[in-house]
């Protein structure tokens, strides 16, 4: 299963990536929303890990993008400002879970179990 993760900070990047790693998904990392509407043209994702708050284009932004494109692609939400209206935003724009930062392994492991066992 491919797994694609964007997020600009470095260090969420790569625990992701050795924490889906090691349990066998194949796992892209983009530290943008441009990048990461670069990598979906280029390839086929199952699942998305997006944090929210970025620079220049925010997640909720790429959520909208995919939604008007029909996109539906399940999609983890990860975001250390886990208000309740980040949540609602977000599942409203077409989340299926809602990580809050800074999260464990096994938090991120679950979640995405969780979402990828409602397919």
């Amino acid at each position: 299963m491919k797994i694609l993760v964007i997020d600009d900070e470095t260090v969420v990047l790569d625990s992701c990536k050795k924490i889906l790693s090691s349990e066998g998904f194949e796992v892209t990392l983009v530290p943008t929303v441009d990048d990461a509407l670069i990598a979906l043209e280029q390839d086929g994702f199952s699942l998305l890990l997006i944090d929210i708050k970025m620079p220049k284009r925010d997640g909720l932004s790429l959520m909208d993008v995919l939604r008007g494109r029909g996109e539906r692609i399940p999609i983890v939400v990860m975001s250390g400002y886990q208000t309740a209206e980040a949540i609602e935003e977000a599942t409203k724009r077409g989340a299926a879970f809602f990580i809050p930062k800074p999260f464990t392994p096994d938090e991120l492991l679950s979640a995405v179990r969780s979402v990828i066992g409602k397919e």
